[in-house]
């Protein structure tokens, strides 16, 4: 099966400016790919040429295995940039009907309504988009972003000014869209958590490069420091902790409250701490080895690249 995004060695130059310096990265059908990076890193110049709206310099990009100057290739893709381009003299349901005639799309009513209700605006169909809060015109954009059906959808910062609770719904929405609808989904975003959340792959782009690249929950595991938490039952006597950072195979850290945290040197399996532990009389609740989250991820690429 084609990737549903491939980009290979692409470079894109602005002027006397060099954006992109030849990524390449495969977005797989069913990702939900999340593609991060600081301002002026050149998200925004990919995203350009994903949709045909840039030109690349050099290098390849595949959209299902076809080049992106086709149209029938466009028009499996839907998309949602930071102008949402809706009208707010129109109803909902008028801006869907409007874009999906753009399409080539007419008494395709029901299409629409089934759309508007998935996104849960199917009670606010009628109304204006003047009375519309900003996350009710997101939760908009990407019901129109797929009036057409497209296999993949390409979301640049959908949830940017959003209330908390709004960004929640949307989540959930993208969610759904990818796992019950089928769609692959090409995230933008700067929101690290959001990311986190929803994303089974990413790649990290800064300074037209990128600097990391694969399945999310794997790049977690390889950048984690070897630190294993045990929360136990009560407080540890002093006593007892001096004589458990005396013990070199623990590589005992730290005590905060009630959670001990280890550093233990390769071949200490938690297992073995376990065991240490409960010859000691201690009783454990749980115990856990650490993985890094994803802005300790990302904090760490960014200042390894940071110029001397």
């Amino acid at each position: 099966m084609n990737p549903a995004i491939s980009i290979k060695n692409i470079k894109k130059a602005l002027g006397n400016r060099e954006i992109l310096k030849g990524i390449s990265f495969d977005v797989e059908v069913g990702d939900i790919f999340g593609y991060l990076g600081p301002n002026g890193a050149g998200k925004t110049t990919t995203i350009r040429i994903i949709l045909g709206l840039f030109q690349a310099d050099s290098g390849k990009l595949e959209i299902l295995g076809q080049g992106i100057n086709k149209s029938e290739t466009r028009r499996k893709i839907g998309f949602v940039l930071d102008a949402d381009g809706l009208y707010d003299n129109m109803t909902a349901e008028e801006n869907m009907e409007y874009y999906a005639r753009i399409y080539g799309l007419y008494n395709n009513r029901e299409k629409i309504h089934e759309l508007l209700d998935m996104v849960d605006l199917g009670n606010r169909a009628k109304d204006r988009l003047n009375t519309y809060s900003k996350g009710m015109r997101q939760r908009l954009a990407l019901a129109r972003a797929m009036v057409h059906d497209p296999e993949v959808l390409v979301l640049d910062e959908p949830t940017s000014g959003v209330d908390p609770s709004g960004q929640i719904e949307m989540r959930q929405i993208m969610l759904d869209v990818a796992h019950k609808k089928n769609k692959t989904i090409f995230l933008s975003s700067h929101n690290l958590d959001e990311v986190q959340r929803i994303c089974n792959r990413i790649a990290l782009i800064d300074r037209g490069e990128i600097k990391l690249y694969g399945v999310l929950e794997s790049l977690r595991q390889g950048m984690s420091k070897n630190t294993v938490v045990i929360e136990t039952a009560q407080l540890i006597p002093e006593s007892l902790l001096e004589e458990l950072r005396g013990l070199p195979n623990l590589g005992l850290q730290q005590m905060n409250g009630k959670s001990l945290i280890f550093s233990p040197p390769e071949g200490t399996e938690v297992s073995d701490i376990i065991s240490i532990l409960a010859g000691q009389g201690v009783k454990i609740e749980e115990a856990l080895r650490k993985e890094a989250s994803l802005e300790e991820m990302y904090s760490a690429i960014l200042k390894e690249t940071e110029p001397s």
